[in-house]
This record gives structure tokens, sequence and C-alpha cells, in this order.
């Protein structure tokens, strides 16, 4: 029986402009009326054992957003699941928890977690994003992304420890091309362009609203939506979390080839 649960949730809407902070407080108040048996830490000012994976910066949508819950334990006899009959099953609470979301915030897959499951912010590698931008034409958008992935170093200025900082953000960009508009996605105009790029989360992450800033100070970042995090190891890559993962305890790949 799983004494932790994976929870992948999509973020989508007006509620994108909502932080990080914010979004957490959203979660914390939807466990509690869920009934759910969160642990809580020790000490003074007690807080329920939920830790979430890479932030999302303000105003980017989402449909790969995670958070992984540890339930208290019980004593007396095991049951199928560790919070009674409540939830017959993980889908059953999957609905429960989006209801008790705002709106734009629900629960696209949940599972039980293995035990030797790492942390989303040090398991996570890389991150899918489709882009939405706006000021040049589509072949001018080509020869620009063409030019930044030729280009052996791509240079941009950022701020740490009040100090500026040029740091090189070409390592981090895995792949960009334009693509055709998501389907089912209300686009800005007819003049948008659509960008799919997989950008690296270490040594350091580049937001989206960089990446943009690099391939020209015309363009206009409309929306910026993550799709996928990725998690790579020993040449395999998989997700923390695959949007149909509803009651399977999830085991990484290495994890499998070990227990075989």
């Amino acid at each position: 029986m799983a004494d932790r649960l994976r929870v992948r949730f999509a973020k989508v809407g007006k509620i994108r402009f909502t932080s990080h902070r914010d979004v957490a407080r959203m979660w914390e108040r939807a466990l509690r009326r869920s009934g759910l048996p969160v642990a809580r830490s020790q000490g003074f000012n007690p807080r329920p054992l939920v830790a979430f994976g890479l932030a999302l910066p303000t105003g980017c949508e989402s449909r790969a957003e995670y958070l992984d819950v540890t339930l208290a334990s019980r004593e007396g006899p095991a049951t199928t699941q560790p919070w009674g009959d409540s939830y017959p099953d993980l889908g059953s609470l999957a609905a429960a928890l989006s209801d008790f979301l705002p709106e734009g915030v629900d629960v696209v897959a949940l599972a039980g977690l293995a035990s030797d499951a790492g942390s989303l912010q040090q398991e996570v590698s890389s991150c899918s994003w489709e882009l939405e931008v706006l000021g040049v034409t589509a072949s001018e958008l080509v020869r620009r992304v063409e030019h930044l992935l030729d280009a052996p170093s791509v240079s941009v200025q950022r701020e740490r420890k009040g100090r500026q900082f040029d740091d090189d953000l070409r390592p981090s960009v895995r792949s960009l091309a334009l693509i055709e508009p998501p389907e089912g996605v209300a686009t800005s105009g007819s003049s948008s362009s659509w960008l799919r790029t997989e950008l690296a989360t270490r040594p350091r992450g580049v937001r989206p609203r960089e990446l943009v800033e690099v391939l020209g100070t015309d363009l206009v970042l409309a929306r910026a939506r993550r799709t996928q995090q990725w998690i790579e190891r020993d040449g395999d890559r998989w997700e923390p979390l695959s949007v149909d993962d509803f009651g399977r305890t999830i085991i990484a790949p290495h994890a499998m080839e070990r227990a075989s």
C-alpha cells in the first residue's frame, strides 16, 4: 500500500495569473476538504506534507503540474486504500479533488508513489512547452529559430544577488521548432505563430520569456503552456506521471530493472 500519492494537474485559463504560492494554498484547502489523512510536519507550526514540483511562471498555463502528498499512517488492519471507504478508487479521488479546486485547475492523473521515488524538484531534467508569439512573419521566425540553433552560444543577462551576469542559455535549449496551432486552442489572431521547445532545468532553467527575448525584442510572448516534464536516467526517459495513470503504483524504469 502506497504511503504517498503523486498528482498531475492542469492549470489553464484565467487561473494562470495566480502565483505558485496561491496555488499551494488552493491545494492545501482541497486536500483538507477531501478528508484525506495527509501527514503533517513536526514543530510549532505543523504543515501538510505536500511537495510541489517545479514552479510554473505566473501567467503560464500547464497540462503537466505535479505534487506529491504524504499520507498519515493508520493503526489497525490494512484497508484497500489508506483513507478507507470514502473513495473506492483513485479515479473517484481525482474527480473529487478537481471539484474542490477552482475552475481551471483539474486533476488529470493520480497514482500511488513507489517508496524509492525521488523528489520532483531534483528529478525533472527538462520541460516541453508550446509558445504562441506575435510580431514577425512565420518565415522570419523560422530564420531566427535556425540561427539560434546554429549558434554556439546565446547570451542572456540575468540578475543574481543584486548583480548582473551574462549566462549562456544555448545548452539548455534542447529543441525548438515552428508548429501548427495546437488543436482546440484559441489563437491570438491570424498573425500569431506557435513554437514547440524543450528546455532543460539544469544547471539553470530557461523561462519561455527569456527564450522569446533572445529570438528578438520585437517578438511578443502571447501564451506559454507547459505540456510535459521529463525525468532522464541511464538512457531512459519518462514523465513523472502519464495522463493514463489512475491507480497504478508508479515505479521508475531503473527500479524495475533492479527488481527483475
